[in-house]
């Protein structure tokens, strides 16, 4: 498996490395997501290319990473016709997986980052917080400069609301940004 996962063909080697065999990983990602309980077990991972390896961002100068992330793109089947491209990423340590993430199609399949029974936060909350946190703005302050209600900017800077298209062209005038920035910094569509 491992040597599935780190064969980087298009990656430049002194040596090229030498063609394993990638068919292991196929049956490898149906086990990981058949163990998710509301996974359609009618879609199966029918082929897969060789990883590219991801470089992770680290705050210290030339830190040894821990752990290997690669993605792995392919497709998923459905009886005659029915075929999605896959992008599974994986992150393992030695021969330990730490991480697994599938986005099959548009659908992004992975584990949360809240624990269970607790809703997700939106991430644009602490990007929101930090840009407001920078130009000294309160959430009273900006209450005021978009015309809403304090409750409504708390909740979308801690990330329990979903930012929406006008509020975001609201929050980007408050804070002297241009709207399409920080629509695409929220992941909304700048054109929908």
């Amino acid at each position: 498996m491992i040597e599935a996962l780190t064969y980087w063909p298009g990656i430049v080697h002194p040596v090229p490395p030498t063609p394993v065999d990638l068919g292991v990983l196929p049956t490898w990602f149906n086990e990981l997501l058949d163990e998710w309980p509301w996974w359609d077990r009618a879609w199966r991972v029918t082929r897969v290319e060789p990883a590219h390896p991801c470089e992770i961002a680290r705050d210290e100068p030339r830190a040894v990473s821990t752990f290997t992330e690669v993605t792995v793109p392919g497709t998923v089947s459905r009886g005659a016709g029915d075929t999605v491209p896959l992008s599974a990423r994986v992150r393992f340590s030695d021969d330990l997986l730490i991480r697994f993430q599938a986005k099959v199609g548009d659908v992004v399949i992975g584990p949360a980052s809240a624990a269970a029974g607790v809703p997700e936060r939106h991430p644009f909350g602490s990007v929101l917080g930090t840009l407001m946190d920078l130009r000294g703005i309160s959430v009273r302050e900006m209450a005021v400069r978009c015309g809403r209600s304090m409750s409504t900017i708390s909740m979308v800077r801690s990330g329990g609301w979903n930012p929406h298209r006008i509020l975001v062209a609201e929050l980007a005038e408050a804070l002297d940004m241009s709207a399409e920035d920080l629509l695409a910094i929220a992941g909304l569509a700048v054109h929908p």
